[in-house]
């Protein structure tokens, strides 16, 4: 293997390790909501992942090991043990954690049967039996990697010592990243539908990564429980099945110029251009058209959607456009001057604006705009709803040459 080769895969492994972290937080974070206590989290601060109580104290610390190859075990002089028993340590002396603070050390490796890592887990567990085969190795082992760390654990006497590693638990054999997804769905079961486990875990992990990402580039920020609590509850109101989850990259997308020059010539911005709109509403359109195409292509891929409930919905907007539109053919009369024929055409284009997004959701409590003014933009693309009272005549061979050069 080259130098470049082994500089990618410690990259690789340093990722997958920062996403493992990050995943697992998440992970014990929602089973810690329904014990009702309420807590801080922070990862990259005291430790990989830190609970604190509602008033700041360090109350939990977890730290991750993240494994590629499945056989990797931790020994008595292993270099992931060691580190984490240093920064505890270190925390200790100190002065950020104190005594009864849990230390869990959570990782894919596997401690042999006698190790002293085994004799801190949960279950066979025995401080004293463990506090003799560290405190050997600190003594005898000849490895340089762990120096400091052995040096700062046989420093401390040994009554503190042995109250520390009290209070550390080891819990090997934790599940690799990739299995990770059955844990979390099993901790989000009840949340949605089975089939939309899927969907609904993409938006939690989307929301806590971007929250993590505020959280370790924020000095002194901390995730409130109640936030992610909050989250988990928006989410299952989303899915709900009056409901559809509006994704926050949609509804927050921002119009650019690239979109807007593809979209220079399409037959829903004509539309409006016969109308003699104003630039801006021009410029919504294209956004809210780009917001529910890409809304709807993702409830299809997701499944969310029932099979023929866009045209449904498609087919109750064009029937609510056809009254609307007769009610302004009626206004304007068959010998109404053109500049009658866009005032008219402009107070419909505020009806599909402003009222239809109201009466007119995809489901009861589907309630962003954009949905419905987006939609009503595909349909006129393809003509099946227009604007100006001439729109059709004016615009079909347009479309027809379009079609033509597709």
């Amino acid at each position: 293997m080259t130098a470049n080769q082994d500089s990618k895969f410690s990259a690789a492994d340093s990722v997958v390790g920062y996403l493992y972290q990050v995943r697992m937080a998440l992970l014990w974070s929602l089973r810690k909501l329904p014990l009702g206590t309420e807590f801080l989290i922070s990862v990259e601060t005291l430790d990989d992942v830190t609970y604190d109580s509602k008033d700041g104290t360090p109350q939990e610390l977890l730290q991750t090991k993240h494994h590629r190859a499945r056989e990797a075990t931790l020994t008595d002089a292993s270099t992931d043990l060691w580190k984490t028993l240093r920064v505890w340590f270190e925390a200790h002396a100190d002065g950020k954690i104190g005594a009864g603070t849990a230390l869990h050390l959570l990782t894919t490796a596997r401690a042999p049967e006698g190790s002293a890592a085994a004799y801190l887990r949960l279950e066979g567990r025995s401080i004293d039996a463990a506090l003799h085969a560290l405190e050997s190795t600190a003594q005898t082992s000849g490895n340089k990697t762990n120096e400091a760390a052995y040096k700062r654990f046989l420093k401390v006497p040994v009554t503190a010592r042995k109250a520390i590693i009290n209070d550390v638990v080891v819990l090997d054999s934790a599940p690799v990243i990739e299995d990770l997804d059955q844990a979390l769905r099993a901790v989000v079961f009840a949340a949605a539908e089975r089939k939309h486990l899927d969907a609904f875990l993409q938006r939690l992990e989307g929301w806590w990564i971007r929250r993590i990402l505020r959280q370790v580039v924020t000095p002194g920020d901390r995730i409130v429980a109640d936030e992610l609590e909050w989250q988990m509850a928006d989410l299952r109101e989303q899915f709900k099945q009056d409901a559809l989850p509006i994704d926050e990259d949609v509804l927050n997308y921002t119009l650019d110029d690239a979109t807007q020059e593809t979209h220079s010539n399409s037959i829903f911005v004509r539309q409006i251009e016969l109308t003699k709109a104003a630039r801006k509403r021009v410029l919504a359109a294209v956004r809210d058209y780009y917001r529910a195409f890409a809304q709807r292509s993702r409830w299809i891929r997701e499944d969310l959607v029932l099979v023929g409930e866009f045209s449904k919905f498609e087919q109750k907007l064009v029937e609510e456009w056809e009254l609307a539109f007769a009610a302004m053919e009626d206004k304007c009369g068959k010998d109404a001057a053109e500049e009658t024929k866009e005032r008219l055409a402009r107070d419909l284009l505020e009806w599909a604006e402003q009222t239809a997004p109201v009466k007119l959701p995809i489901r009861p409590r589907v309630t962003e705009p954009f949905v419905t003014r987006g939609s009503l933009h595909m349909l006129a693309d393809k003509l099946r709803v227009g604007w100006h009272p001439d729109f059709r005549a004016r615009l079909s061979a347009l479309l027809e040459t379009m079609v033509g050069v597709a």
